[in-house]
Formats: C-alpha cells, sequence, structure tokens
C-alpha cells in the first residue's frame, strides 16, 4: 500500500513533537524511499549538544548508509524548510523531491534545491506553523542559536 503525502508529513511531525518533547526544537523528517520510510528524525542540537542534528539530518543518519540509487529515488518531508547545511545534504546526495510542511516561520534554501532540479512542494500546514510560532515566542534565544543568528 502506498502512503500519502498526509500521512508522511503526519509522521514528520510526530518526530517534531518528539523533539519538542525531549526539550529540543520541534522540527521533525522522514525520508521516503518507494513509498516506505527508512529514515526519521527530528532535531537534537539541544539534547545531543550537537552542530549538525537538524531534523532533516537525523533522518538521513537514521537510515543508515544506503546507495546513491536509493537516495535518488527517494523523498523527504520535513515539517520546516531546509536551512544551508540540510539544503546542501539534498543536493549532495540527489534526493530529487522535498516536501515542506511550512515556510513562513523560516524560509531556507528552496531556491537553491529548485535550481538545481529539486522538485519542492511547500504545504502550508497549520500544525506546522503552530508548532514554530508557538516555539519561536517562547524561545527566541533557541531559535536563533538553531539558524545561526
Amino acid at each position: 500500500m502506498i502512503m500519502s503525502t498526509d500521512y508522511f508529513l503526519k509522521e514528520a511531525i510526530i518526530e517534531a513533537k518528539k523533539g519538542l518533547a525531549e526539550g529540543g526544537i520541534p522540527i521533525g523528517s522522514v525520508l521516503v524511499h518507494n513509498g516506505e520510510i527508512i529514515g526519521r528524525g527530528h532535531n537534537r542540537r539541544i539534547q545531543k549538544g550537537s552542530t549538525v542534528l537538524h531534523g532533516e539530518m537525523d533522518a538521513l543518519e537514521n537510515a543508515g548508509r544506503q546507495s546513491a540509487n536509493v537516495y535518488k529515488q527517494c523523498e523527504i518531508y520535513t515539517t520546516l524548510s531546509p536551512c544551508s547545511m540540510c539544503s546542501g545534504a539534498i543536493l549532495l546526495y540527489g534526493i530529487p523531491k522535498v516536501i515542506i510542511g511550512e515556510n513562513k516561520t523560516f524560509l531556507g534554501e528552496e531556491d537553491l534545491l529548485k535550481s538545481r532540479g529539486v522538485d519542492i512542494k511547500v504545504l502550508d500546514n497549520e500544525d506546522c506553523i503552530a508548532l514554530m510560532e508557538t516555539f519561536i515566542k517562547k524561545n527566541p534565544k533557541l531559535w536563533n542559536e538553531d539558524i545561526g543568528e
């Protein structure tokens, strides 16, 4: 059975909520290959004291080592527009499609991804927007640290 965009975004939102429950930033991601989630993750910079564990990076890490051919057949779902680092990883591995929960609270490198042929779909999901708006309002210092300001 092939799952829908709504299903995969809901799974990314579950990851974002896990991150928030752990005291982290509520951004989640899932990596999908042939209709199956092969990696899931959430922003764990705070929890792990990491400089790189954004949601997309965590999902890629948790997918384990894959062949280049697998990545080129994947879609990555993320609750928030990918930053420069995560966009770089998407380009490095040749992931052809990115489905974004929202880009109102943060606009990442969507133009860069599009310029390199990546198919971008922004869903303007209200749950994703609410998660980030609430977090940013309550934790501006942590948010600014996460986005490098």
